[in-house]
């Protein structure tokens, strides 16, 4: 009995034990649950961009638009803009400030076309996209708009930068439109070449002579084309940074780009444009007669591209992310750069300013 009662006891603890465990399994579990969803609460409070804040305050039968059109992520747009402002302001009559009117049309002009573009590159990659996990999302591929609505907007967009166009001079007006075939064939560029960034950095940077011809009704070569060059070069460089996010997706569709065909001596070749780029752009400003200012901008803008390929990890999408924003600040720097080398330049006399009225 004695024997019988001591096992009944050692069982009742032995139960005891076993609830007292599973309780404080179930109770680490719930704490590892609540911590995953804080975690995840985290991570969707974070503070999105200002153009995403808007673009998601808006109503949903507009918001997948402004979607396609990439207006929740600017950083296209300012790629775009920069080399118009550099033609605008290297256009500019010595000593004098870029026309505010010219750089407020080409901005808006910036916004429709690169929208454009992305609506044309979508609607040329949706089969892509739905295999690539960071293009998931997009209107096209998650079902918020299809092809026939696709084109309808395309219409739009192109309509609005027609109007824009045709504020320009006959010259411009005829230059601007031979852009329109870079425009749609770049998308397919990925699928025909290592080099669909040289593609794009010729449409990319078409608004350099475009800017300089809506100034002046015409392109003076000695001064635009090294421009044109150094923004190709430019492109090539950031946008090869931005392929390196893609490259093992692109790798498993055999999709084309630089970053692929210059793999890991993608520094080196980083280096070789970036020199070019730089070489280039002291070529338009001696044909500029540009002045110190513009040069000791060059040289922080080499000190920032320098810095940006020596510190790139190829095989880091955030790092590469990161590097490929920060070309806005080259743009916007070198803008400057002219701006300020202008005005330190003779403003003209009576007879020169008759002479550039003339040819605007």
């Amino acid at each position: 009995m004695i024997l019988l009662r001591s096992l009944r006891r050692l069982d009742k603890l032995k139960y005891c034990s076993n609830g007292i465990l599973l309780r404080e399994v179930r109770i680490t579990s719930q704490c590892v649950t609540k911590s995953t969803a804080n975690s995840v609460d985290t991570k969707e409070k974070q503070p999105l961009q200002l153009a995403a804040s808007i673009v998601e305050c808006t109503p949903k039968v507009v918001k997948p638009y402004l979607k396609l059109a990439r207006y929740d992520k600017p950083i296209g747009t300012w790629l775009l803009y920069w080399p118009c402002g550099w033609g605008i302001a290297s256009a500019a009559a010595p000593g004098c400030l870029p026309d505010p009117f010219m750089l407020a049309l080409f901005g808006t002009g910036a916004l429709v076309m690169r929208g454009a573009g992305c609506t044309i590159n979508d609607m040329w990659d949706r089969d892509i996209d739905s295999k690539v996990k960071r293009t998931l999302e997009r209107p096209l591929v998650n079902g918020d708009i299809n092809m026939k609505q696709a084109w309808i907007f395309l219409g739009g967009q192109l309509s609005v930068g027609l109007a824009v166009l045709l504020q320009l001079n006959w010259y411009s007006v005829f230059l601007g439109a031979s852009s329109l075939g870079l425009v749609c064939i770049y998308p397919l560029m990925k699928r025909v070449t290592n080099w669909p960034q040289l593609v794009l950095g010729f449409t990319f940077n078409w608004g350099a002579l475009l800017g300089y011809s809506a100034i002046r009704g015409y392109v003076d070569i000695a001064t635009c084309l090294p421009m044109y060059l150094a923004g190709v070069c430019w492109t090539i460089v950031y946008d090869t940074i931005y392929a390196h996010q893609d490259r093992s997706d692109d790798l498993r569709l055999g999709i084309k780009s630089t970053a692929i065909h210059f793999g890991e001596d993608t520094k080196l070749w980083l280096t070789g444009f970036s020199a070019t780029m730089m070489t280039s752009l002291c070529l338009s400003g001696l044909m500029n007669d540009q002045t110190w200012p513009y040069f000791v901008t060059l040289g922080v803008i080499s000190t920032h591209l320098a810095t940006q390929i020596y510190t790139l990890n190829i095989n880091n999408p955030t790092d590469c992310s990161k590097k490929f924003i920060s070309n806005a600040q080259v743009g916007f720097l070198l803008f400057c750069g002219i701006i300020l080398g202008n005005l330190m330049k003779n403003k003209p006399n009576a007879k020169t300013k008759e002479t550039l009225t003339k040819e605007q």
